[in-house]
């Protein structure tokens, strides 16, 4: 276990997580702000970068499960990303479908902020998020950040334009 909140429980990923995994990353709903679903491919390559990440980084986006019934949810965590020439640390969030507008992103969310704060010693925390996906612009604002920049992400022969959110630890 990396982090607990009231509902939940942040942990590594582990391989045995790919159908987890698949349940969202396939979704095309869930993954619209991808414009694509993930391929089992592409899938595999998710959760090794993930593994990658825990190694190198000694964080990355960990697995999101309900204490209630230990239910895989989703996943939410803390990721390097090149924003402005620079590396920021990143919160991100990708849930089930199904357990959308339940709160569970905010919460993971802001236990993943407190990590990046309490225990990384991080001065700010960014999260990056496609300009049509409003509902995790609503997680991000909900959670203190105010928008501060944007940026265009080329992904899938795709020029995706990003809003840039952050909060520092100093306006807490």
């Amino acid at each position: 276990m990396i982090l607990e909140t009231l509902r939940l429980v942040l942990r590594k990923l582990t391989q045995s997580d790919f159908t987890n995994l698949c349940r969202t990353l396939q979704d095309p709903i869930a993954m619209a702000a991808y414009e694509h679903a993930f391929t089992d491919a592409e899938v595999q390559d998710w959760l090794n970068k993930q593994l990658t990440r825990y190694a190198q980084d000694g964080f990355g986006l960990w697995a999101v499960v309900l204490k209630s019934t230990d239910a895989f949810i989703g996943q939410c965590g803390l990721t390097l990303q090149a924003v402005g020439g620079q590396q920021v640390l990143e919160v991100g969030y990708l849930l089930e479908r199904r357990y959308w507008h339940h709160g569970y992103a905010t919460e993971a969310a802001l236990a993943c902020q407190a990590y990046a704060f309490n225990t990384l010693g991080a001065a700010e925390v960014y999260s990056i998020i496609r300009d049509t996906n409003l509902p995790s612009q609503a997680v991000a604002l909900r959670g203190g950040m105010q928008q501060c920049g944007s940026l265009v992400k080329h992904y899938y022969g795709v020029d995706m334009p990003h809003y840039i959110y952050k909060i520092e630890q100093s306006s807490l």
